[in-house]
């Protein structure tokens, strides 16, 4: 393995140095904090979980969560720390460092606690995400729950450049970082924007007509296993593309609708030749209606009344095709679903653009690190 990066900046020179995280931090763990003893005052403190779910990128900007208990015997953060999970469902998930750069921020019980000596944290979680996260998630142990602790981490291999260097390729990362939180947010507010016109622009009037007057149902058998990876067609299942076929189950435009599983009356809008395994229904329009304002009508309707199973919630077009929607005449049907097809054309292009960021985030994980 070469020691130097792909990818440096030109002021740097010299070969990084190969250490054990054991050599270059001190290693804890967090002293337990449970959700129940969460608060709306007390001191700032970070649980396990919320790496998973609030704190998407490698440097933690904000505390979300309090807690009032006694913490005299609790673990503080030193600024520059970076914390890991112990505990989590896959490998993978658990291979997830976030730098700390607070001082005395309440550590919960099932994090690792990595306490640098000289290194900045921040090029650490980076590191730690990129290269080093095979790494971690093969030394994690565990089936059902993978568990990680600092006995597992310490003979971890980390490859640093001098102090500055590591500081200069935090900054770079850190501040794509915040282009990608912004671009989310843009995208936040246009979904909200879009699902908000939706609901009065749908709903305005008294529901008039029932879902299977004007919308047709067609079912597929179509098995995952069967899809290609390559062909002249697509195929489409809950999560959207999963492979191509040579013989489309339709040529036009359809209303995709999950009617199985956790996305249970998701609906999507595609056009061309298609396919679609059985966990979907595509929907023909019927009638003098326009297919556009049926999909933004559907995209908000409330499907709850009609999921049925426990397990695995379904949904069947004999149930809710008896609802009735609001469907005002044609013309009104076109402006609407025009003004709202305009902004989703706008979601579609920042939603590529944040694809683009994160593809150049990736990158630079894979070029700027050894």
């Amino acid at each position: 393995m070469s020691d130097v990066p792909h990818l440096r900046f030109p002021e740097f020179s010299g070969e990084w140095e190969k250490e054990r995280l054991d050599k270059i931090a001190t290693l804890s763990k967090g002293i337990g904090i449970s959700k129940e003893q969460l608060s709306n005052d007390g001191e700032p403190c970070i649980l396990y979980g919320e790496l998973y779910t609030k704190y998407k990128s490698e440097i933690i900007k904000e505390i979300y969560s309090k807690t009032d208990i006694d913490n005299s015997k609790l673990k503080r953060s030193k600024a520059n720390d970076v914390i890991i999970p112990c505990s989590g469902e896959t490998a993978e998930d658990i291979a997830t460092a976030r730098c700390v750069p607070f001082d005395n921020i309440l550590l919960g019980g099932d994090l690792n606690i990595i306490s640098l000596h000289q290194h900045d944290g921040a090029f650490m979680s980076y590191q730690l995400n990129g290269k080093r996260k095979f790494d971690i998630a093969k030394v994690a142990q565990g089936v059902s729950v993978v568990h990680l602790y600092g006995e597992h981490l310490k003979a971890i291999t980390t490859c640093n450049p001098c102090l500055q260097e590591q500081q200069k390729i935090a900054k770079l990362l850190s501040l794509l970082d915040e282009r990608i939180a912004t671009q989310n947010k843009i995208i936040d507010k246009l979904q909200s924007l879009i699902k908000g016109l939706a609901v009065a622009l749908t709903t305005k009037g008294k529901p008039n007509i029932a879902i299977s007057q004007c919308l047709e149902c067609h079912s597929s058998t179509l098995q995952e296993s069967e899809v290609l990876p390559n062909g002249f067609d697509k195929v489409f299942g809950a999560n959207g593309l999963v492979g191509y076929t040579n013989t489309a189950q339709m040529n036009g435009d359809a209303i995709l609708i999950i009617k199985d599983g956790s996305g249970v009356g998701t609906v999507s809008y595609t056009q061309g030749r298609f396919s679609v395994i059985g966990t979907l229904n595509y929907l023909t329009v019927i009638g003098n209606n326009d297919l556009r304002y049926l999909y933004f009508a559907l995209s908000v309707f409330n499907f709850q009344p009609y999921k049925t199973g426990m397990a695995i919630p379904h949904i069947y077009f004999k149930d809710y095709g008896n609802a009735k929607i609001y469907c005002p005449p044609f013309t009104e049907q076109k402006r609407i679903a025009n003004v709202l097809s305009k902004l989703e054309s706008k979601l579609f292009v920042e939603q590529e653009l944040l694809a683009s960021f994160n593809l150049q985030k990736r990158y630079l994980l894979s070029q700027m690190f050894i």
